[in-house]
């Protein structure tokens, strides 16, 4: 699964919350940027971000000077940040949720920013949707602990963490396609196989 830090854009510059709108605007035109960054204060402090639709909506709309008006007095601090590890599919349905169009991404530091465009251009959610991984990896996943399980036995510590990963697995895939499913893998396993119904286990997983 592709992360944050695979798909962001490096190249980021900061810009002073003390410094005028026309000198964000500038250097936005100059670096081909639509927001930027907001320093810190201090380490402790919260990053903020600046965006065209924040100079247009609250400078440009009201007729305001951009040399008279400050970053700080217009931008969006705390701003909401993307931690590295994250999968493109969250950072698109966190997007989605906050109505976000780019977002820094931070570990402690600075790393980069990742934006829509940073996830249609540079994911591969066209050519490998994530539901049809997920789809792929649970029937693999199942595939194995049905193998593993026949090999060691219905009661063994690798057959319950077996299906331990299918359960992980199936539940991921019914939120990723926001449906339930009407019976686990597992389920299916106990009524082909009525013996691990009894097995240690496993005596709290299976139904009827």
């Amino acid at each position: 699964m592709l992360r944050a830090i695979d798909i962001m854009t490096k190249d980021v510059v900061t810009i002073r919350g003390s410094a005028t709108v026309a000198e964000a605007v500038e250097l936005m035109k100059s670096r081909g940027w639509r927001s930027l960054i907001v320093e810190r204060r201090h380490p402790q402090d919260a990053y903020g971000i600046i965006s065209e639709s924040d100079i247009v909506h609250k400078v440009i709309a009201y007729g305001k000077d951009p040399a008279q008006v400050r970053v700080y007095e217009i931008m969006t601090k705390p701003c909401i940040v993307v931690n590295p590890d994250l999968g493109v599919e969250y950072i698109a349905r966190l997007f989605a949720d906050h109505n976000l169009h780019r977002a820094p991404v931070i570990q402690g530091d600075l790393l980069g920013i990742v934006s829509v465009s940073d996830i249609i251009n540079k994911s591969k959610f066209v050519e490998l949707p994530r539901s049809v991984v997920l789809d792929q990896e649970l029937q693999d996943a199942i595939r194995k602990a049905r193998e593993i399980c026949a090999a060691t036995s219905f009661r063994s510590e690798q057959c319950a963490t077996a299906w331990d990963v299918v359960d992980e697995l199936q539940s991921e895939l019914a939120h990723q396609q926001a449906k339930r499913f009407e019976k686990r893998a597992f389920d299916e396993f106990c009524d082909e196989f009525p013996e691990a119904r009894d097995a240690r286990f496993f005596e709290d997983w299976c139904s009827g």
